[in-house]
Formats: C-alpha cells, sequence, structure tokens
C-alpha cells in the first residue's frame, strides 16, 4: 500500500462528490421511496441486450457479456480502426475505438456503450447505420470469413 502509485498519488474525493455518490446508490437501492433506480436498470439491461442482440443478427463478432452496457464489437485489421471512426463520426455516432497498444495488434475493436436513456428509435437509427458501415468495411465476419 505504501509503494502503490493508487494510494500515493490519488486525489482523495471532496464531500459533495461522495454526497453524490450515496445519492445514487439510495436511489439505485430504491432507499429515496421511488422506482426510479429499479426503472434505469431495467431500461439499461433492455438495451443493452438488445443493441448486443442486433449487432450479432448482423453477422458482427460481438465481445463481452449479456447485460452489459459496454458492447464490443471487433474490427481486427489495424487499418479498419481509423476508417470505421470516420464513417461513425459522418454518420453522427459517438463511438470509442482501440487498437494497439491497448489491445494485441490483430485484435482491434469499437466499444458501444449504451445508456439507460436511449429510445429504441435511437438505437434502431444506430444499427442502420452500423449495418451500413459494417458492409462497406466487411466486418460481417460471421456471415463470411471475408467480412
Amino acid at each position: 500500500r505504501k509503494k502503490c502509485a493508487g494510494s500515493s498519488f490519488h486525489n482523495s474525493l471532496s464531500p459533495v462528490v461522495c454526497q453524490q455518490i450515496i445519492s445514487s446508490f439510495k436511489v439505485i437501492m430504491g432507499e429515496d421511496g421511488t422506482d426510479i433506480g429499479k426503472r434505469k436498470l431495467t431500461a439499461l439491461r433492455d438495451n443493452s441486450n438488445y443493441f448486443r442482440m442486433r449487432l450479432m443478427d448482423m453477422g458482427l463478432h460481438v465481445l463481452g457479456h449479456f447485460d452489459s452496457p459496454i458492447i464490443p464489437v471487433m474490427l481486427y485489421n489495424p487499418t479498419k480502426i481509423a476508417a470505421f471512426s470516420r464513417e461513425c463520426l459522418k454518420r453522427g455516432l459517438a463511438v470509442v475505438v482501440v487498437g494497439f497498444p491497448a489491445v494485441p495488434i490483430l485484435m482491434s475493436r469499437a466499444r458501444f456503450c449504451i445508456s439507460a436513456a436511449h429510445t429504441r428509435a435511437e438505437l434502431d437509427r444506430a444499427l442502420v447505420e452500423i449495418e451500413e458501415i459494417a458492409t462497406l468495411l466487411k466486418l460481417k465476419y460471421n456471415k463470411s470469413t471475408f467480412g
């Protein structure tokens, strides 16, 4: 503990931030007298599973677990990282692309982050755009070896 950078060089949280965290946990656990937390968690799980299933149905290689709002989609080829990112940006989609050295050189991926606030219409629009990009960049590896 004495030599760990996380313990030695981190900043403590301010009391205001600590109270926000405590209040957030109370909402999530329903201790505030509402069901907002339960509804948000249900919406997050439903949105995540819907988006993940549709990406898999498209033929994309999707990693991760069901119910997780972080959805990694494999790009594999390092040259597709910039192309995928640019095509998503052109279409107004926010995506995080990850390449070497964060992952092995041939394991590049894109990560989609799903929110409880996303509507089905927004998810469907994003999926239509992603399908166009996946076809353009030949990312449908589950349907063909060559995407």
